[in-house]
């Protein structure tokens, strides 16, 4: 791997065994804001050739804590499973706690939606955009991995055009409608109709 963007550095990369197969992991770190992000990779691939991906903001609570009012976790687990099936692969996993507010704000935007808010006001409420999560390091994580070319697996557009806006070229989409549960359906209604994320609506009744 040669790094490819002086706005980041490659660190290092190691197995990752999983209860769904054998990963790598590798590791970066934004060089301004020494923010640490990893990529997991699995199988191998030619240049040029699509490679599924899923590009995945880090949730401590979905991802390790198992909650069930967000869809994070279901998300994750399914991407790696996908991926796996597939024969090979990619997962960005971005340190965006709460779409880009942290731990500690989501914590506060969660206390606001007990209160009625849904999380695009409560968001709001504190001072913050609906979505604060930036993806420029996409390009330069995939770049380093030899992708140029992928099949997207997303509910969320703006991921889409965010990677083809840096010259990646995304073949396809795949949905993850996956990890609905009537403790998160209202958050995946106000993904839907405030953020414009894309869920088949039959699984939101």
């Amino acid at each position: 791997m040669t790094q490819v963007n002086k706005t980041y550095e490659f660190v290092s990369s190691a197995k990752l065994p999983t209860r769904w197969g054998q990963f790598r992991i590798h590791g970066f770190i934004e060089l301004d804001s020494k923010q640490e992000h990893v990529a997991l990779s699995y199988g191998d691939w030619q240049e040029g050739e699509v490679v599924p991906i899923r590009i995945h903001s880090e949730c401590l609570t979905g991802d390790a804590l198992f909650s069930t009012r967000c869809d994070c976790g279901f998300q994750l687990e399914k991407a790696l499973q996908n991926i796996v099936e597939h024969g090979k692969g990619v997962l960005l996993y971005l340190r965006q706690e709460g779409r880009g507010i942290g731990l500690l704000n989501k914590i506060r935007a969660y206390h606001l939606q007990d209160q009625g808010m849904d999380t695009v006001e409560a968001n709001e409420h504190l001072g913050f955009d609906a979505d604060l999560r930036d993806y420029g390091i996409c390009k330069l994580m995939l770049e380093t991995l030899g992708v140029t070319r992928v099949e997207l697996m997303t509910n969320n557009p703006k991921k889409l055009a965010a990677l083809q806006k840096m010259g990646i070229e995304v073949t396809s989409r795949k949905p993850i409608d996956h990890g609905i549960t009537p403790e998160n359906k209202s958050y995946i209604r106000t993904k839907t109709e405030k953020l414009g994320h894309e869920f088949d609506p039959h699984l939101l009744k």
